[in-house]
């Protein structure tokens, strides 16, 4: 049990880390990046999109914290 219990610490921390907003956008970005493909979209324009859109999401996200301060 405490095997799992480490496990599971160690993914929260490493995806969640200290920012959660940052690991929800990207989580948020990536599934529409998935919706977007299933439609049917050729993956060429798909998968550049999808990292625009992250890195946009990361920037907002630094945007916000670095105003907060």
């Amino acid at each position: 049990m405490n095997v799992l219990r480490g496990v599971y610490r160690f993914i929260y921390d490493f995806i969640i880390g200290d920012d959660w907003k940052i690991a929800l956008a990207a989580l948020l970005s990536l599934a529409a990046g998935l919706a977007v493909i299933s439609t049917g979209v050729f993956i060429g324009i798909a998968v550049p999109l999808t990292a625009v859109v992250i890195a946009v999401a990361f920037g907002i996200a630094l945007m916000i914290d670095v105003r907060r301060q």
